[in-house]
Formats: structure tokens, C-alpha cells, sequence
């Protein structure tokens, strides 16, 4: 009956898939089965990085990043998305409710909290990210960059997913390995309208973290007509830590003195 079943649910998946994830709810506790159907090209990256398996099997992450003015330490609890943000003068903290944002002195923080709180989490974490619930892939034409062709997915949301649904990202990967290489992404956040203007990312300097192949450092692009140009700055990751251990929910919470940004 075990086997039965699942023929007919992979049998239903198959039928009904058309490059959309889609999540189905089981009531069947001894039925094992994967709930979650992938595009073929995408499912190739996720294995070729370490694989949905393990990566779903880690609670939290941490990596720091240097800055100017000092190290940013970043930690997020991988199933909630709770966030905390440390840097040497602010805390930008997400409770899986509010940000919040904390000066440790009188120093104002010029950024955007709400905006930047899983900026940074949601880019590293590629191609891992892209297994969330709520997106449409499709493949689009290569990048073509220094002669070398990078096959594309776009990456849409389905409306009402995240803050920012409009938003759009194309992975392209490499023919060869199926890694990552490159990210182009549009941000929608300020003006809440899907924008046609990409800007670009290249993903190098793989590293190896509790069996995840997980990028070193980030390099952002000068773009011209949805293409990268020239080479404009890398943001490097350090102190990289997977754990399967849940980090303590204390840990997200707003401290007293402590603004929730609106």
C-alpha cells in the first residue's frame, strides 16, 4: 500500500508540474516521500553544492564580514528566518515579527534596517535559498561574459511572498560543474513595482562547510543594458559556521533601548 501511494502522489506531481515548486501537505506520518518537486537545471545546482538534504538539515548559519568601520557578524536561524545583525555601533535584530534596531551609542545608523535586516543572509545563502516556498523558475537565454556562456533560471515569487514580491533574480551556473557563477537581480523594495533594471553579482572562491559548498567572496558588477561591465567591489565571508543545533529564540529578541522600525 506504502509503494501504492507513493507512486500515485510522484504519478499527480508529474501531471501537474509546469517549472513551479509546489509543497503538498501529507496526514500519512509513515509516508517518506520528497514534498517538494524542482525544475531539473535547479535540482543539478542544489546537489552540485552539497544538496537540499543537507542543507535542510542545519538550523542556523553565521559568517562575518569586514567593513570599514569594523566586523558585521551575522546569525540566522535557518527555518524561522529570525536574524541579528552585530556591528561594532548598531544591532539590527528580526524577532520573526519586528525588526528592531539598537545603537549602542549616539551614533546614528544611516542605513535601512528593514530593508538591509536578510539582505546579506539572502545572498550568501544562494543557491539554498532559492528551494523557498512560493517561486516560479524559468529558463531564460545565457549570460555570455568573457566568452564563456552561463545557462539561466529565473527566479519570480507568486504574489504576497516576502517583502518584496515583485523582486526578480536569474542564477546562472556553470554548464560544467552546474555551480553557481553569476546572480543579476532587481530591487523592488523602495518603489513596491517590478523593475526592468539587473544588476549583477559573480560568485567565486568556493568553500567547503559541513559538506555545503558555500561562496568566499561576493563581487559586485558595473552593469550596462543588463549586462556586466567592469569589476566594482568584493565582499569577502569569514568565520563561516553551519550548525544543525537551533539557536536560542532569546537571541533575536529586542533589547531594551531597543527601536522597531515601522
Amino acid at each position: 500500500m506504502k509503494n501504492i501511494l507513493f507512486l500515485a502522489i510522484i504519478i499527480l506531481f508529474v501531471s501537474c508540474k509546469n517549472n513551479t515548486k509546489e509543497t503538498v501537505n501529507y496526514s500519512e506520518k509513515n509516508l517518506d516521500v520528497t514534498t517538494s518537486v524542482y525544475p531539473e537545471n535547479i535540482s543539478k545546482i542544489f546537489k552540485a553544492h552539497g544538496g537540499l538534504d543537507t542543507w535542510n538539515s542545519m538550523q542556523s548559519l553565521t559568517f562575518t564580514m569586514a567593513k570599514p568601520n569594523g566586523d558585521e557578524v551575522t546569525t540566522t536561524d535557518l527555518k524561522s528566518r529570525r536574524s541579528l545583525i552585530e556591528m561594532p555601533k548598531h544591532t539590527i535584530g528580526f524577532n520573526g515579527k519586528d525588526v528592531w534596531l539598537h545603537s549602542k551609542d549616539t551614533t546614528a545608523y544611516k542605513g535601512n534596517a528593514k530593508f538591509y535586516y536578510n539582505l546579506m543572509f539572502y545572498f550568501y545563502a544562494m543557491p539554498f535559498v532559492l528551494a523557498d516556498d512560493g517561486i516560479i523558475y524559468k529558463d531564460v537565454e545565457p549570460l555570455v561574459f568573457e566568452g564563456k556562456s552561463y545557462p539561466g533560471i529565473k527566479i519570480s515569487y507568486e504574489s504576497g511572498v516576502g517583502e518584496s514580491p515583485e523582486d526578480e533574480y536569474v542564477l546562472y551556473y556553470d554548464s560544467e560543474t552546474n555551480q553557481m557563477a553569476w546572480l543579476s537581480y532587481t530591487v523592488t523594495y523602495f518603489s513596491k513595482e517590478k523593475s526592468k533594471e539587473f544588476k549583477f553579482i559573480k560568485y567565486s572562491n568556493w568553500q567547503t562547510v559541513e559538506e555545503l559548498l558555500l561562496p568566499k567572496t561576493l563581487t559586485w558588477y558595473n552593469y550596462e543594458n543588463n549586462v556586466p561591465t567592469k569589476k566594482r567591489s568584493d565582499v569577502n565571508f569569514t568565520n563561516i559556521k553551519l550548525s544543525k543545533e537551533k539557536p536560542n529564540n532569546i537571541l533575536f529578541e529586542s533589547p531594551e533601548g531597543a527601536k522597531i522600525i515601522e
